[in-house]
């Protein structure tokens, strides 16, 4: 395969890997815990978007702060796993300078 070949198959995977997250950003995921005591819901492309507990569990007053915690909680540790995924990855692209390509 020659450069010119290689450097084009690497522009094309660029924008599909574009695409499919754009499209992932669109789509949620909705899980429950607990018999539905607890739902959390999330983006495709691991945005955390909302956290709902059953207020039976707990006072009107710490549901809603509770339910602010866990979501501050979810998002940075969605964040730092994020920035461990981006060093891995770095690793495997080994200095090809193909920003975007993961």
């Amino acid at each position: 395969m020659n450069l010119n070949k290689l450097l084009k198959e690497a522009q094309r995977m660029q924008k599909e890997v574009l695409r499919i997250q754009e499209e992932l950003a669109k789509k949620k995921v909705e899980v429950t815990a607990g018999g539905g005591a607890v739902k959390v819901v999330v983006s495709g492309s691991q945005e955390p978007l909302e956290v709902k507990i059953q207020p039976d569990l707990l006072s009107a007053e710490e549901v809603e702060m509770l339910e602010d915690l866990i979501l501050a909680a979810f998002r940075e540790a969605l964040e730092k796993s994020k920035k461990l995924a981006e060093e891995e990855l770095k690793k495997v692209q080994g200095g090809l300078g193909l920003p975007g390509l993961f």
